[in-house]
């Protein structure tokens, strides 16, 4: 199983920029999908990006567009969630997710790390 420990939320202005980390556990950490969700009080989790194994597909949601880049080091067993031009409207828990390429029902989450922006 893996393990998944986020890091680097805060409090910023909009316009500002963070940088999240997730650290995870396991040597076959380059087996796994890795992702990022965010989710606001009141409101359901939403996907927010998303890497393959390699590195090769990465997909974002059209929210972040343009303003997020995500990438990952497996030699590291890090998976990162760049945002820059953050808005108000991106203020919520981000969760880092991990999804086995090899078994797609294994999937697991870390406890979060809040970002805030304010206007």
């Amino acid at each position: 199983q893996v393990q998944l420990v986020e890091s680097g939320g805060g409090l910023v202005q909009a316009g500002a920029s963070l940088r999240l980390s997730c650290a995870a556990s396991g040597r076959t950490f380059s087996n796994y999908v890795m992702g990022w969700f965010r989710q606001a009080p009141g409101k359901e989790r939403e996907f927010v990006a998303a890497i393959s194994w390699n590195g090769v597909r990465i997909y974002y949601a059209d929210s972040v567009k343009g303003r997020f880049t995500i990438s990952r080091d497996n030699a590291k067993n890090t998976v990162y969630l760049q945002m820059n031009s953050l808005r108000p409207e991106d203020t919520a828990v981000y969760y880092c997710n991990a999804r086995s390429a090899l078994d797609e029902s294994r999937i697991y989450w870390g406890q979060g790390t809040q970002v805030t922006v304010s206007s």
